[in-house]
């Protein structure tokens, strides 16, 4: 009886054991780069009411542990630097190794975020000269962290990954747009440089918002509805056939194809309502940021409402996140859709994009010049990642550099010509590689025609014979407008607008 009474004992002592156990959470692993100049949670589990003790550089910050097994403490006053070693201990201790401390970024979105430098990672991807990239990719003090895809029902307390040293081995499955605007930055500012990279393809901007700014938004309420009516029918009737489920939102990359012989569970799907907020973002908050990058989202519900909601989609996303991250307006910056022979990325989706502008600290990298017409995915990202490091630099760290081309600003109808006018010339409107192209104009008619568009100054008049009273003039407005060239002095492109809002 002793000898069977023993290994039960120590099955509970081991219990108890791990039980008390600190640990921190995933994002706070080995090669972790924190922010500097700002306060700086750390956070993980332990024991309830157990003390833990954070030591980084010399600095001491202590918490007790909740009811809930859940601790947290802020590290304040860092300054760039590094390699330190990060101490966490309570009934135990755990040493994180090659701590760096400098600019951390979070780089979100659907695929063309995931986008791998190396086409050997994913059959998409690949920067178009990946392999002198690749081999090029010493940069110790980059380091990228990217959370394994994931979608839930409810918020989840912590998101799998590991932080990476950007090297020739590593590299092959780093974001490119996270790589390359880190990168860029590593090297201009000579500071270590985090990329957290939270994202999914095929992702709807609505999935990456809580559901309680869903709930409480007239507009966006209807998809949460959709979304959890066919997400308890599932629970409850997990074998009735497709066609007896409520539908979810559907999406302009709704799948297509035979009918589903049985169901799927919709919290699986990642274009549904919150479910990448769940799963992927709300992990991560309150991990100290300088701010975030963006690229998509924009497979927003179908229907004639799509491209009317997703600029309130989007700035519904923006204004959460900088509300739960307790930072400020922090910068974001999104990338517009390049050219692209696809109704996905036609000019009134850029539009919407656009609105982003209208927010505080909010920047626009325009990528119309750098698309392809038959890839969602274009392999041109390089002059991308120098746009975004420019929007940074400028707005972020003070350097004296112009970060956008140019901007329409206004129209005048002068007789039989219309003036628009430009700011962020950048040094000077540029016609790159010839007469300017893909300008139109029309009269009350609405009737748009090609036209004759020439620089002037901080303008850009535009004319055509016919047309002998003007009312509006368009730019680069199609899905592919190949070879549209209107850029300033800095090498910008201008992105695709008009004066009008027929």
């Amino acid at each position: 009886m002793r000898k069977a009474f023993l290994p039960v004992v120590a099955l509970l002592l081991s219990a108890s054991t791990a039980l008390a156990d600190v640990k921190p959470a995933p994002l706070f692993s080995d090669h972790v780069v924190l922010q500097s100049g700002m306060p700086v949670p750390i956070w993980g589990t332990a024991s309830a009411g157990e003390k833990v003790t954070v030591t980084l550089n010399g600095q001491q910050q202590s918490a007790i542990t909740g009811a809930d097994g859940k601790w947290m403490v802020r590290l304040t006053d860092l300054k760039a630097g590094g390699p330190y070693e990060m101490t966490i201990a309570g009934n135990n201790a755990i040493t994180v190794k090659d701590v760096l401390v400098g600019e951390v970024w979070l780089g979100s979105g659907q695929s063309n975020m995931q986008f791998t430098v190396s086409k050997k990672r994913a059959g998409f991807a690949g920067l178009i000269d990946e392999e002198q990239e690749i081999a090029a990719a010493n940069y110790p003090k980059l380091r990228m962290f990217t959370g394994k895809m994931a979608t839930t029902y409810e918020p989840q307390a912590s998101i799998d990954g590991e932080w990476l040293v950007c090297s020739p081995e590593t590299v092959p499955g780093f974001s490119a747009v996270g790589y390359l605007f880190g990168r860029n930055l590593q090297k201009e500012l000579d500071v270590p440089v985090g990329m957290l990279i939270l994202a999914f393809g095929a992702s709807t901007a609505e999935a990456w918002i809580p559901r309680e700014a869903m709930a409480a938004d007239p507009l966006l309420k209807p998809m949460l509805d959709k979304f959890d009516a066919a997400v308890q029918f599932f629970r409850t009737n997990p074998q009735a056939p497709p066609d007896q489920a409520p539908k979810p939102p559907q999406t302009i990359n709704a799948r297509v194809g035979p009918a589903a012989k049985q169901q799927r569970d919709p919290a699986r799907d990642q274009h549904q309502p919150t479910v990448l907020y769940n799963a992927m973002i709300h992990p991560a908050i309150p991990y100290a940021i300088r701010g975030a990058i963006w690229y998509q989202g924009e497979s927003i519900v179908g229907g004639s409402n799509g491209i009317t909601l997703y600029p309130h989609v989007m700035e519904t996303l923006v204004k959460t996140w900088r509300q739960l991250w307790g930072e400020g307006d922090f910068p974001f910056y999104a990338v517009q859709l390049p050219a692209l022979q696809n109704i996905s990325n036609n000019p009134r989706v850029r539009e919407g994009q656009a609105a982003i502008l209208s927010l505080a600290n909010a920047g626009l990298a325009v990528t119309i010049d750098i698309g392809d017409p038959k890839d969602v995915h274009p392999h041109n990202k390089e002059p991308l990642g120098d746009r975004l490091m420019r929007m940074a630099l400028a707005n972020v760290y003070h350097r004296n550099i112009e970060y956008s081309g140019p901007v329409y600003e206004s129209m005048a109808i002068e007789g039989s010509t219309m003036r628009v006018k430009f700011t962020h010339l950048g040094g000077g409107l540029v016609a790159k590689d010839g007469p300017l192209k893909w300008f139109q104009i029309s009269g009350a008619d609405r009737q748009f025609v090609d036209a004759d568009a020439k620089i002037d100054g901080d303008s850009v008049v535009v004319s055509r014979p016919d047309v002998t009273m003007p009312e509006a003039v368009r730019y680069a407005w199609v899905n592919y407008p190949d070879g549209c060239n209107l850029y300033n002095a800095a090498g910008l492109p201008a992105a695709p607008f008009r004066t009008d809002a027929w």
